[in-house]
């Protein structure tokens, strides 16, 4: 044979990297993690990587291309014998278990996958962040003529889903629903809403105008509960509420912290004024 053509018997770390199809410096992980064993290292002291050892790099390659962790990795080569590029048979049972847990990770990974998804796809259909609430929020939200939702209103339903999960959420989207769908109701509301924020810092907590935009609230929010009775939107909470019961409704999105150490870490910029007025209107509708 041509001398051209023999291959070497032992080459560098990068030849031993291009033909594996990774990098040097993946391959010194591997060395410091211990999945590597450690080559023979030629007159000027840098590692020269011989058949065996390329072969044991390309079966690790493989595996880390399906996703399997190196730690695993590692583990399975452990009982290889001597010299051996790959698990043996006896090893078998311990690279079922960790295919297992591998195929489990991908099951979600591809779950997650189709929900993420179907959000863009929601979004591109819908031309809003809607689309990034959860399902039943945006399911719930389905039927409301385009434009007629704010970013306020997302906003808040944002907020809700992250304190109170997707139910939570679901259920005050009626509210911007009934809003939607009557022009009267959004300017009332609006009128409401800008009586209170004006409720700010200079006004004092005991002056009469907190009372009276309490009991402005109090009015409107009857009013609004009517409208959502009239229209039928009471029967779609009742319906997620019993979805909900049946486990139909996941908490998928919701905080692991409580509602009440969710609420204590989401700053609200409301005077004391304000905070009056927001407590004598719940009064005002425990009384009835």
């Amino acid at each position: 044979m041509h001398p051209s053509f023999v291959p070497p018997r032992r080459v560098k770390i990068g030849d031993a990297a291009a033909f594996a199809g990774t990098t040097p410096r993946a391959i010194r992980h591997y060395h410091e993690i211990g999945l590597l064993p450690e080559p023979e290292r030629g007159g000027d002291d840098r590692r020269r990587y011989g058949y065996e050892d390329m072969v044991r790099l390309l079966w690790v390659r493989r595996m880390a291309d399906t996703g399997i962790a190196l730690d695993d990795i590692r583990d399975a080569f452990a009982g290889s014998a001597p010299g051996g590029s790959a698990p043996q048979n006896s090893d078998d049972d311990d690279i079922a278990a960790v295919l297992e847990r591998l195929d489990e990770t991908l099951v979600a990974q591809e779950a997650e996958l189709r929900r993420q998804r179907t959000a863009v796809q929601r979004m591109r259909t819908q031309g809003s962040r809607a689309g990034l609430l959860s399902d039943v929020v945006t399911e719930r939200l389905a039927n409301v003529p385009e434009g007629s939702l704010r970013q306020a209103d997302l906003d808040t339903l944002l907020v809700t889903e992250r304190i109170f999960g997707p139910l939570g959420a679901a259920i005050q989207a009626t509210r911007f629903i009934a809003l939607a769908g009557s022009p009267d109701l959004r300017a009332e509301s609006d009128r409401v809403d800008a009586a209170e924020e004006a409720l700010d810092d200079t006004v004092a907590v005991d002056d009469p105008r907190v009372g009276q935009v309490a009991a402005e609230r109090h009015a409107f929010e009857q009013k609004l509960e009517a409208a959502m009775e009239e229209a039928g939107l009471d029967e779609g909470d009742e319906a997620l509420l019993d979805s909900w019961d049946a486990g139909e409704i996941s908490d998928t999105g919701q905080t692991s912290m409580s509602v009440l150490e969710a609420v204590g870490k989401m700053p609200y910029d409301f005077s004391p004024a304000r905070l009056r007025c927001m407590e004598l209107a719940v009064e005002l509708g425990a009384r009835g």
